[in-house]
């Protein structure tokens, strides 16, 4: 990885380096330098703009379906990654091994001036015809790289702020990569250390297919690491080595030339199989722990022997919902409703854990074993929404595919569908959405046959639902279709201990396996935030502080994002008296602020809290008999 080069620095050495032909070693990263030396010698220039071809609709389409494997694998990442990059003004990228943008997520306001630099779906950013850039660069270099305004190598990509990680698959091949851009205005010093973990997340399961018939060892120096995205894993046919990752090789003292060459029995002599975590001894006497799952005992059981449950999730992954007494209610709740075919409502503000809550429904309703269908409506192109959502028949519109495509409401059927962001689906579509409620059928672009379709249907949104039915933005008949139970997710800041939150949240992603700590100071800090982006924003700050921390050095204030340094004054006074507050303090406290933020309506502050009326009352009831 690449150090940032200061800016004055930069400058400096694009001065003597394209206008007088001056060495820059030692001013500038060598990386940087390297590609500013390749990009020159293919005779790029500097202050023109580089040449570009768009694709049109019909190429992108089959662009994204020839690398449909890849974006598969690589989407929980961008949609983790996707909160994130909306609060730091950027996007998240997917790219092919030639530098193509495959998919590109985050913030649509920065997205729309990326693409007047054509940073874009369907556009080549390898370095030989973008010149020195992030995702060009790293797949050139095979590391992760950040490329920060002037290092670019054409002038008018000096507005970008990229870091990119190159993705290596299970055989050394360069698959893609993973790129966060964003304005240069504003450094991300967080987006390196993500871009790298999420690559690695990735390329873990690039082992789920393709290696059903091998011999899998998986293994770390950590024994708690192992079964987690940061294990080790190399996978063996007949005993050579056929496939591996780069926590792998490094771990057994291996490079990518071992790649059938390698064999089990003379890296770990008189091994066999076993499931259960033992302890290893690798190379050069290194102490390891691990396990090796032989092919043949894994396909006796019809399937490959799961890893246990990690004991640190993995960082771009779910994490738990925080649901105290009452949201648990709620949840139970919400499986009941599910499972007697009755549709919900999530309501919260942008972060506050809808989509989780969502998947701990289906989850844990009847309908676990069948497809869960996430549909962003606010992410969908509204030219393409129709027929993602409803499918087509083959020739129903030019760059269709040949065989037409079933859309999203027929992949959910017989498992759940969720529609988030549901307030942002154009209107003629909600008409066509109400008919397939009512019939329980879906008819696909082109005429196609009407084709039953049996899904629980969960939707979502930040909107106010009234405002948009009273502003004619939204069907009245399709609002009481979908909203015959609403459950609200209260924001963070309403969060009735936010310490414990914080902690809680610190031990899911494994900062204290890590043996990274958070400093007293930081602690009172992230505790005493506002949080507005709520959870996806806490998330993502404490994910980014794992990747500062170092083993062993309590996590320092410098380390935070400016944003919650500057909030820090206000935090005074909520935390001026450490002292300890009761559970029934912490009850009183939920109650009444749920109340002030319903204006008094009983039902509202209810509502809020995931309880019916005639709980909350009980329990204000009983706590002021407390207080009394």
């Amino acid at each position: 990885m690449s150090p940032a080069s200061s800016h004055d620095a930069v400058f400096v050495a694009r001065r003597r380096f394209f206008d007088e032909g001056r060495s820059v070693s030692g001013i500038v990263a060598a990386p940087i330098l390297r590609s500013w030396e390749r990009c020159a010698e293919q005779g790029l220039d500097v202050s023109r703009s580089p040449s570009l071809e768009l694709p049109t609709a019909h190429e992108l389409r089959e662009l994204q379906e020839r690398h449909a494997r890849l974006g598969r694998l690589a989407r929980p990442e961008l949609d983790a990654l996707q909160g994130d990059a909306r609060l730091t003004g950027s996007v998240v990228i997917l790219t092919d091994t030639a530098g193509v943008v495959l998919d590109m997520v985050g913030d649509a306001a920065f997205a729309g001036r990326a693409a007047e630099v054509a940073l874009r779906p369907g556009v080549s950013w390898n370095e030989a015809a973008t010149g020195t850039n992030a995702i060009g660069t790293a797949l050139v270099e095979r590391q992760p790289i950040a490329v920060h305004g002037a290092e670019h190598f054409f002038e008018r990509h000096g507005i970008l702020a990229c870091a990119a990680a190159p993705l290596i698959d299970p055989r050394g091949n360069v698959a893609g990569a993973l790129d966060m851009t964003g304005p240069a205005a504003i450094r991300h010093v967080h987006a390196l250390g993500l871009m790298r973990l999420a690559a690695e997340q990735i390329e873990h399961r690039f082992f789920s297919e393709g290696f059903e018939h091998c011999t899998m060892l998986r293994f770390h120096a950590d024994r708690a690491l192992v079964g987690t995205p940061r294990e080790g894993v190399l996978a063996f046919a007949e005993g050579v080595l056929v496939g591996a990752n780069r926590r792998g090789l490094d771990l057994m003292k291996l490079d990518w030339s071992a790649i059938n060459r390698a064999k089990l029995a003379a890296l770990l002599p008189g091994i066999r199989p076993f499931d259960q975590i033992q302890p290893l001894r690798g190379r050069e006497g290194a102490r390891l722990y691990g396990r090796l799952l032989d092919a043949p005992h894994r396909a006796a059981r019809g399937r490959p022997i799961a890893p246990r449950p990690p004991t640190t999730p993995a960082l771009s992954g779910e994490i738990e919902p925080i649901l105290g007494e009452e949201m648990q209610a709620s949840l139970s709740r919400a499986v009941r409703l599910v499972n007697a075919g009755i549709p919900l409502l999530l309501l919260g503000e942008t972060g506050s854990g809808k989509d989780v809550f969502a998947r701990r429904v289906h989850a844990e309703s009847d309908r676990r074993n069948k497809p869960f269908v996430p549909v962003n409506c606010a992410a969908l192109p509204e030219s393409l929404i129709e027929s993602e959502l409803f499918g087509y028949e083959a020739g129903a519109f030019t760059g269709a595919r040949r065989q037409g495509a079933p859309g999203l409401l027929r992949q959910a059927d017989g498992g759940v569908l969720f529609l988030d962001e549901i307030g942002d689906m154009p209107l003629a579509l909600q008409s066509r959405l109400l008919r397939v409620l009512q019939d329980k059928q879906v008819s696909p672009l082109g005429g196609g046959k009407p084709v039953p379709v049996d899904f629980a249907l969960i939707c979502a949104t930040h909107q106010s639902l009234s405002t948009l039915l009273a502003a004619g933005a939204f069907r009245q008949d399709l609002y009481f279709r979908i909203a015959q139970y609403v459950v609200e997710r209260p924001p963070v800041r309403h969060h009735p201990d936010r310490l414990a939150l914080v902690r809680r949240l610190w031990r899911q992603l494994g900062g204290e396996t890590a043996g990274v700590e958070l400093s007293a100071e930081v602690e009172r800090l992230l505790a005493a935030y506002e949080w507005p982006g709520n959870f996806r924003q806490l998330v993502g700050t404490l994910r980014a502080l794992l990747v500062l921390g170092e083993p062993g050095q309590p996590v320092d204030v410098s380390a935070l994002p400016a944003e919650i340094r500057a909030a820090a004054p206000s935090c005074d006074v909520m935390f001026s008296a450490p002292a300890p507050v009761s559970l029934a303090e912490h009850t009183r406290t939920a109650l009444q602020a749920a109340l002030d933020a319903s204006d008094g309506n009983v039902s509202r502050a209810a509502r809020r809290l995931g309880i019916d009326r005639s709980t909350y009352y009980r329990r204000l009831l009983k706590e002021k008999d407390r207080g009394r």
